[in-house]
């Protein structure tokens, strides 16, 4: 399985050049965290380097920030976008909607 997720990965990263930086990080986020991550959590933006993720509260935050170091690594990988940072804020989603976790 992990095989599979390297080629899958690696033709990712090809698609994804012609994409902006954001938006290529923004893509490549659910390959890098997992699909159930992605569903609770919101890329927000990227600026100078540091690209911010919404997380629906404090647990979230905390749980992410552990997580930080790796995810850093991976989207910088596949994106080919180089990363400083990965910052969490806590907010509601930019749809009005519930994230997943509080339904």
């Amino acid at each position: 399985m992990d095989r599979m997720r390297d080629v899958l990965r690696g033709s990712m990263a090809v698609s994804l050049r012609s994409m902006t930086p954001e938006d290529r990080l923004a893509a490549a986020w659910p390959v890098v965290c997992g699909q159930r991550i992605a569903e609770r959590t919101e890329v927000l933006g990227l600026e100078a380097g540091k690209l911010r993720i919404r997380v629906a509260d404090a647990a979230w935050q905390q749980q992410m920030q552990s997580m930080a170091e790796r995810l850093r690594h991976e989207l910088a990988r596949i994106a080919g976008v180089p990363l400083t940072d990965i910052l969490f804020l806590i907010g509601p989603a930019a749809s009005g909607r519930a994230p997943e976790s509080q339904k």
